[in-house]
C-alpha cells in the first residue's frame, strides 16, 4: 500500500538591511590548514589536539594560545609564528558551494566580513578561495574583544549604518554564534556545527539553494530579501 508524501518543507524567507559574513568555515574552507596548524602546536607542547580544535574554531589564534600555551611562553612571539604559518599555506582552501554567486548578487555597501583572522590572513583567504573581499571589513586588529563577544558584529552592523534587528549573520562555529546572538542579530547557520537551533536562526549546508533579491530605498539603503 502506498502512502502519500510527506509534504516538502517551505522555504525560509528573511527581510534584512544588512548581512554579515564570517570567513574560516562560513565563506572559505580552510579545515585542512587550519587543523595542520593547532596539530603542531599541540605536538610540540604535548597538548590535547581535539581539545583544543573543539574550542579555537571561530575565536582569536591569540586568545587560543593564552588558553592552552605552558605557563612562562611568549604568548605574542607564538601566536605571530602561528599567524605566519597560517599565511604561508593555502593549499586546499576553496570557496563553500555558492559562496562565490551569493556575494556577487549582493550589494557590496550592504555586507561585511567579520573574522577572527587578521587582515592578512583575511585577504590571503578570500583570494585563494577565488571570493572578492567585501569593501567593509572587521578583522582580528578591529576589535579589542574577539568573538563570542559581540564586539566585531555590533561594529560591522553601525559601520553599514544597519540595526542588530535588520542584520543577518551567517555563521559556523559555536563563539561566532554565540557572538551573533548576543549582538541580537538573525543567524544563519551554516554547517551542522553550533548545537540546536533557536528562534532566530536557521541552517543551511551550504549556499547552493540560497537566493536573494535587493531592492534600493529612496535614500539608498538596501531591502535584502533571502530565501533558503
Amino acid at each position: 500500500m502506498s502512502h502519500p508524501a510527506e509534504p516538502a518543507s517551505q522555504p525560509s524567507v528573511l527581510n534584512v538591511r544588512a548581512i554579515l559574513f564570517d570567513m574560516d568555515g562560513t565563506l572559505v574552507d580552510s579545515t585542512a590548514i587550519v587543523e595542520q596548524v593547532w596539530l603542531e602546536f599541540a605536538e610540540r607542547y604535548g597538548l590535547d589536539f581535539n581539545e583544543i580544535l573543539r574550542t579555537s574554531h571561530g575565536v582569536q589564534a591569540g586568545d587560543t594560545v593564552r588558553r592552552y600555551a605552558p605557563a612562562g611562553a611568549d604568548f605574542e612571539a607564538l601566536t605571530a609564528e602561528l599567524g605566519e604559518m597560517e599565511r604561508s599555506r593555502t593549499d586546499g582552501v576553496i570557496a563553500l558551494p555558492g559562496a562565490e554567486a551569493l556575494l556577487a548578487r549582493l550589494p557590496d555597501d550592504a555586507i561585511a566580513l567579520v573574522t577572527s583572522a587578521d587582515r592578512i590572513l583575511a585577504d590571503i583567504r578570500m583570494q585563494a578561495a577565488g571570493l572578492a573581499m567585501p569593501s567593509t571589513t572587521v578583522t582580528a586588529e578591529s576589535v579589542t574583544r574577539g568573538k563570542p563577544h559581540p564586539e566585531g558584529y555590533l561594529k560591522a552592523a553601525a559601520l553599514l549604518g544597519a540595526d542588530p534587528a535588520d542584520v543577518v549573520v551567517f555563521e559556523d562555529a559555536p563563539a561566532g554564534i554565540a557572538a551573533a546572538r548576543a549582538a541580537g542579530m538573525r543567524t544563519i547557520v551554516v554547517g551542522d556545527a553550533g548545537g540546536e537551533l533557536e528562534p532566530g536562526m536557521w541552517r543551511i549546508p551550504d549556499y547552493s539553494s540560497v537566493t536573494v533579491t535587493a531592492v534600493t530605498d529612496d535614500d539608498g539603503g538596501h531591502l535584502l530579501t533571502l530565501t533558503l
